[in-house]
């Protein structure tokens, strides 16, 4: 009998003829996560990934609970295809639920096993009943469901542990993200790797008008995101020549639109030439000016490339306890400005027309920051 954990996965198992793919990638980046840890096998067999650890089982699930693609994980036993090992996995398991209620299923894949499932959770239920004491049987309503799976091998478990879902990342390409530094843009970034997306982050800074701190929470962000399975490449893009020509030249209340449409421009660039399809943006619909439906419309324009915003139908408190639930939040709310919050017109256009700003982005010269712009490359 061998302690191991069985991973639990939902989409995957929905893809028809790719999903061999889907698995193996789920398997590389579960080993990717567990890679410090020396005494870890990652197996599938049968439709059934199963992790082998000897080591902190606590430490591998907390790993395996930001792995995405995985939907629950399942401390379990795996036995030879013997009824006694089994009842005593079974046992084993059921020690500490005296009082409570419980059911055994059976799945019976191994069709050469002597005993068919109704039989199996028979004998098992009677076996945990005999050795523990107060247990009750409920069919309907059990506070314990008791699973045995025959395969090549048997394997005993109950209880899942809540995974994080999703797609396996690097499963759906790779997309760019313009990080900010504040709550929302790392949600967005945590949202689209868990459809399966690989990510690159730019960020655009302003110095002296932004901060090395204000940088650093970015990085810290990264750092962060990261934990969630791939290193993440940051673009630190210096923005304050640029930005001030915006400032200076362009009329106020075109300003904060004219500036999204630059950033756009820069980003667009950097994704293209690292191979991403897809930029990525916290905007969500109407929270603040250059986030209207028109001020999105005209954002658009800027570019060829799709812009993804899953943020885009969720309210402020939704985007913020998602931000806690990742452990981003903290980070973000450290009070270092970014180079959005900085020369803020006090009345922004909220209903821009794309003719209009073309026409006032004409007044000064972007084409030469946008094509010779300055750049670091962090990975973290």
């Amino acid at each position: 009998m061998q302690d191991i954990l069985l991973i639990k996965y939902g989409e995957l198992a929905l893809k028809g003829d790719n999903r061999s793919f889907f698995e193996n990638k789920l398997i590389k980046n579960i080993k990717h996560a567990l890679s410090d840890f020396k005494e870890v096998k990652v197996e599938k067999t049968h439709g059934r990934i199963y992790v082998e650890c000897d080591g902190d089982i606590e430490e591998v699930i907390e790993r395996l609970k930001k792995v995405f693609g995985i939907v629950g994980i399942t401390k379990a036993k795996k036995t030879d295809l013997n009824l006694d090992e089994i009842f005593k996995a079974a046992v084993e398991l059921m020690k500490g639920h005296e009082g409570k209620t419980f059911k055994v299923e059976t799945k019976r894949p191994n069709k050469s096993f002597p005993y068919n499932s109704m039989e199996v959770s028979r004998r098992v239920g009677a076996a945990v009943l005999k050795n523990i004491k107060n247990l009750k049987v409920d069919v309907h309503n059990p506070d314990v469901l008791l699973n045995v799976e025959i395969r090549e091998m048997a394997f005993v478990y109950a209880g899942v542990i809540e995974g994080i879902g999703g797609l396996p990342l690097g499963t759906n390409g790779k997309a760019t993200v313009l990080l900010s530094g504040g709550i929302d843009s790392p949600v967005a970034a945590w949202m689209m790797m868990k459809r399966g997306v690989e990510v690159e982050a730019v960020y655009f800074h302003s110095p002296p008008y932004t901060s090395e701190r204000a940088k650093d929470k970015v990085v810290d962000l990264c750092k962060v995101l990261s934990q969630y399975g791939q290193r993440i490449k940051l673009h630190v893009v210096h923005f304050t020549d640029l930005q001030l020509e915006i400032y200076e030249k362009c009329p106020p209340k075109f300003t904060t639109i004219i500036m999204r449409r630059m950033m756009m421009k820069i980003a667009e660039k950097i994704a293209q030439k690292n191979g991403s399809m897809a930029l990525i943006t916290g905007e969500s619909l109407g929270q603040v000016a250059s986030q209207t439906i028109e001020s999105l419309y005209v954002t658009n324009a800027s570019v060829s490339m799709p812009i993804f915003r899953p943020l885009i139908g969720m309210d402020k408190t939704e985007i913020i306890d998602l931000a806690q639930k990742i452990s981003t939040f903290e980070i973000s709310i450290r009070p270092y400005e970014d180079c959005c919050t900085i020369f803020v017109p006090k009345h922004p256009a909220t209903k821009p027309k794309l003719d209009k700003v073309i026409e006032a982005e004409e007044k000064m010269e972007y084409q030469k920051y946008i094509d010779d712009f300055e750049e670091e490359v962090i990975e973290v």
